[in-house]
């Protein structure tokens, strides 16, 4: 089956941008999205096979177009270790909020169930540890981060907090404006 890949002209279409972001805002946008896709795949147990699936299935494979562009990608933000370096340009981030809105959208139903979970815990006064659905994406979100990032003056409680806001925030992208919402989202973060 030949690939199906779409004009890039259509990722600027489905998520325009007023201003071409500086270095800075472009460094806040790359961290956010590797963060993103950090809580899917804590969360989903997804990898990088269903990330370039994904990729194929929106004809976005000449921006990934295999394990070495998504890894550079991946690798580009600058809350990684060994990090910072490689470069990604506004589409290919914009190519990374298609695939992450497509596998929210997959996995719909798991993040609605942690997140009522969440909420109903919240009611109760009870720790999200408590449950298993959550305490595993807990505590793969955590080892995870600590594994990937230059980070090692996170608290445990900063990263459950981040690891549950990133959790309520795949329930929105998962939605069918969900792209359009993330990639708001990230311009106004980096401004």
């Amino acid at each position: 089956m030949p690939p199906t890949t779409k004009p890039r002209a259509s990722v600027q279409d489905a998520l325009p941008l007023a201003n071409q972001p500086d270095p800075a805002q472009l460094d806040s946008i790359k961290a956010q999205l590797d963060l993103v896709l950090l809580a899917l795949e804590a969360l989903a147990g997804i990898g990088s096979d269903a990330m370039l699936q994904a990729a194929d299935t929106l004809g976005l494979t000449e921006a990934i177009a295999d394990r070495v562009a998504l890894w550079r990608l991946r690798q580009s933000s600058p809350l990684r270790k060994g990090q910072g370096r490689k470069r990604m340009d506004v589409d290919e981030a914009r190519s990374l909020v298609l695939i992450i809105c497509h596998l929210a959208q997959q996995h719909q139903e798991l993040i609605r169930r942690a997140v009522t979970l969440l909420e109903q815990l919240t009611e109760q006064g009870r720790e999200p540890h408590q449950t298993a659905l959550l305490g595993d994406y807990l505590d793969t979100f955590h080892n995870t981060y600590q594994e990937r990032m230059d980070d090692d003056a996170a608290t445990p409680d900063q990263l459950t907090y981040l690891a549950l806001k990133l959790l309520i925030d795949l329930l929105f992208y998962g939605t069918p404006h969900g792209a359009r919402r993330l990639w708001m989202a990230l311009i106004d973060r980096a401004k």
